[in-house]
């Protein structure tokens, strides 16, 4: 039943015009009427707290310029290919999408996976799903990926082995119920040998 109808039975049991049979009308006590009467005349007043989204007028979205917004990405452009011409862009970070995950990585760091690469030890291999490469004053995102032409990221796979044992226990107190069971997986060690970026942004 809705707020209002309630609201309306308990003012006529008030009022004396039982809409309801009076033994129905015998459960309901005189202050919980009372407030439930007081409830449906200051929602009939519409007393809603005046926010920015309940009552207009709303304030309009300026939308940038289009040639103001064009000539933003040229200059921008333009300065992150004269640091990468220069070479004045630090130590690069790259985030990979690989085994499912996400991974922040730069150079010469170590990855372990867990699972198995098809892949020899020794191996090199190029990790093509790059969300985002970045250095000390510039960072390129994709959307959701960067094109492959654009940056490159290469590892070698270091070792390919067995995790640490993890233990699953079950245990029912008061059953004499316990089930203990070894779990290990296949593990890929990757390092990260290079982080490359294109001469030139396009």
């Amino acid at each position: 039943m809705s707020l209002g109808a309630f609201g309306r039975i308990a003012a006529a049991c008030l009022a004396g015009r039982s809409a309801w049979p009076p033994r129905a009308a015998v459960f309901l006590s005189r202050p919980a009427l009372q407030c439930m009467c007081l409830h449906n005349s200051s929602q009939q007043q519409g007393s809603l707290p005046k926010t920015s989204l309940s009552q207009p007028p709303w304030p309009e979205t300026i939308l940038p310029d289009p040639v103001d917004e064009s000539e933003h990405h040229k200059e921008l452009v333009k300065k992150v290919n004269d640091l990468i011409a220069k070479g004045q862009f630090g130590r690069l970070f790259a985030v990979v999408y690989f085994s499912s995950r996400q991974w922040k990585v730069t150079n010469e760091d170590l990855v372990a996976l867990d699972c198995s690469v098809e892949a020899k030890c020794g191996d090199r291999i190029r990790l093509e799903k790059v969300l985002l490469v970045g250095g000390e004053n510039f960072t390129l995102v994709g959307k959701p990926l960067l094109g492959k032409d654009l940056v490159r990221v290469e590892a070698t796979v270091i070792e390919q082995t067995e995790s640490r044992p993890k233990i699953v226990q079950k245990f029912w107190k008061r059953h004499g119920y316990q089930r203990r069971k070894w779990s290990v997986s296949a593990q890929t060690i990757l390092r990260i040998n290079t982080i490359e970026l294109a001469p030139a942004l396009s």
